[in-house]
């Protein structure tokens, strides 16, 4: 099962990757960035210490797709993670940017498909991740930052006993 995780996780990595890779060569054209790439690593449920794992993911933003709202601007993501124990979590939803003049603050929240492979049982495959993150703009298209989520079923499994991480984040558009 482990194997069958990682397997799944590092395809939709190239899949996703590579469809990146078609759309910034017809950005390049025009010089427009309109995707955000979030790469990410730091440490799954770092509250339980018998279940704490390095994790590893990878998000994307099309800002193309933003919207002003009156809680600021809108936008859909889609990422994934693996962690060193193939647990495995999918996810799609929505965050809100906060651009502070160089700091940016981005709450977001998306539901999700969690596989626990050899790792937490978190008690239902749909689970919510809730996150807050808050990076820095260190060039125009590059940033770094710490985020921190929870990710709970909300009680719709027999049990939810949720996950606590924190990551570093490297942001880059394209």
């Amino acid at each position: 099962m482990k194997t069958k995780n990682l397997k799944f996780f590092f395809a939709l990595v190239l899949i996703t990757f590579a469809s990146f890779l078609s759309a910034n060569a017809e950005e390049k054209k025009n010089n427009v960035s309109e995707h955000e790439v979030n790469f990410f690593g730091g440490m799954f449920d770092f509250s339980d210490e018998g279940q704490r794992a390095a994790l590893f993911g990878i998000q994307h933003q099309n800002e193309t797709l933003e919207r002003e709202t009156f809680l600021g601007k809108l936008s859909p993501i889609t990422g994934a993670f693996v962690t060193e124990n193939s647990a495995a979590y999918v996810y799609t939803g929505v965050e809100w940017n906060f651009d502070l003049g160089g700091i940016n603050f981005t709450p977001s929240f998306t539901p999700g498909l969690y596989s626990e492979g050899d790792g937490k049982d978190l008690g239902h495959v749909i689970e919510f991740k809730s996150e807050l993150q808050a990076s820095f703009n260190i060039s125009k298209d590059t940033s770094l930052g710490m985020s921190y989520n929870h990710i709970s079923n909300a009680s719709i499994g027999d049990k939810n006993p949720g996950a606590n991480s924190y990551m570093v984040n490297f942001l880059k558009k394209f």
